[in-house]
C-alpha cells in the first residue's frame, strides 16, 4: 500500500509543529489496556509492544511531534486540529475517514494556512483490530526533507 495522499510538502514541516492522528480501530480489542477519555483513546501507560498504536506513537513521541490524538471518529479528530492549529497533520484511517478528513481540513478555518497533509490508508479496515503497513506509516511519520528529530537537535 503506498501513501494516499500528501501536499504542502510535509517534509518541510519541524516535527514540532506536526500532529499525528490515528484510529482507535487499530488497537487490539480483545487485550488493549488504553482507557478512552474525552481526548480520546489514552495510550500513556501502555507496553503492548506489537500494537501498531503504540509503535506508531513511539515514532511519534521520538520525533517530538507536537500531539498525538487516538481518536474514535472524525468529530474528535477534527475538534483536536482545530485545538492545535498543527502546520502538518499524518493521519492514518480507513479510505472514507481520510477522505471526509481531507474534506473537512479544507474547509476548516485555519489561523495560518492549511496544514500540509499526508495520509495512510488502512491495509484492512472494517472497525474493529484494524492493520496498517506499520513499516510504511513509520516513514510517513519520519518523513523529512533535513529536520532532524528531537533527539538529535
Amino acid at each position: 500500500m503506498t501513501e494516499k495522499k500528501s501536499y504542502n510538502n510535509l517534509g518541510e514541516v519541524p516535527f514540532a509543529q506536526r500532529v499525528l492522528l490515528l484510529p482507535h480501530c487499530l488497537r487490539p480489542s480483545q487485550d488493549c489496556p488504553g482507557k478512552m477519555t474525552k481526548q480520546g483513546l489514552d495510550c500513556s501507560d501502555c507496553s503492548h509492544t506489537e500494537c501498531a498504536i503504540y509503535q506508531l506513537r513511539a515514532v511519534a513521541l521520538e520525533k517530538g511531534y507536537g500531539g498525538i490524538c487516538v481518536a474514535p471518529g472524525g468529530r474528535l479528530a477534527v475538534r483536536f486540529l482545530a485545538e492545535r492549529q498543527p502546520v502538518g497533520v499524518v493521519a492514518i484511517a480507513c479510505d472514507k475517514e481520510l477522505e471526509e478528513g481531507l474534506e473537512t481540513i479544507e474547509q476548516m478555518t485555519w489561523e495560518t494556512r492549511k496544514p500540509a497533509v499526508a495520509m495512510v490508508a488502512l491495509v484492512q479496515d472494517g472497525c474493529v483490530d484494524t492493520k496498517v503497513d506499520v513499516s510504511l506509516a513509520c516513514k510517513v511519520i519520519a518523513a523529512t526533507n533535513g529536520h532532524k528529530s528531537k533527539g538529535d537537535r
